[in-house]
């Protein structure tokens, strides 16, 4: 009995240890529920640039890191053409990439239906060594691209983080 008790009592304290980071609170983009989400949310790697994985409480994202450094939502707003972001391509995808918020990132796919974008921290992270991620990468190739960047620029350096 008083081993059952103990075992009890280390699986309760160590699900209170693992469960400190919480659940990630974002709001779903307005195609969350498109089906090609679906298939990139279940493909999200368990860390992102040594970024651990954590629950999210909204359709079609993710978080990495603890604290939050990593963010991804898929079913964002389909970006048109534009001359006022610069596009970018890692790892055959073309990205549109926001730095008005540095030294956060947010990076939207170009040319793709429905867009995933990432949201990162660049004192943290390395926005290339997000975006580069094998198992991210694999992920949003799922959704066909449709048009491609007609210049696509490196990440430059020193947004690199």
């Amino acid at each position: 009995m008083l081993r059952r008790l103990a075992a009890l009592v280390g699986a309760v304290t160590l699900l209170a240890l693992t469960g400190c980071a919480g659940t990630v609170h974002l709001e779903p983009a307005p195609d969350a529920n498109d089906p090609l989400c679906a298939e990139v949310t279940v493909r999200l790697p368990d860390a992102v640039a040594d970024q651990d994985r954590r629950w999210t409480d909204a359709q079609s994202t993710g978080a990495f890191g603890d604290p939050t450094a990593v963010l991804i939502a898929c079913g964002v707003a389909v970006p048109g053409p534009t001359s006022e972001l610069q596009c970018i391509t890692l790892e055959g995808i073309d990205w549109l990439v926001d730095d008005s918020q540095a030294p956060g990132m947010r990076m939207t796919t170009y040319g793709r239906d429905p867009a995933v974008q990432v949201f990162v921290d660049t004192e943290r992270v390395s926005a290339n060594a997000a975006l580069s991620d094998p198992s991210l990468v694999s992920a949003v190739r799922l959704i066909p691209a449709e048009r491609s960047c007609t210049a696509p620029d490196q990440l430059p350096e020193d947004l690199q983080g």
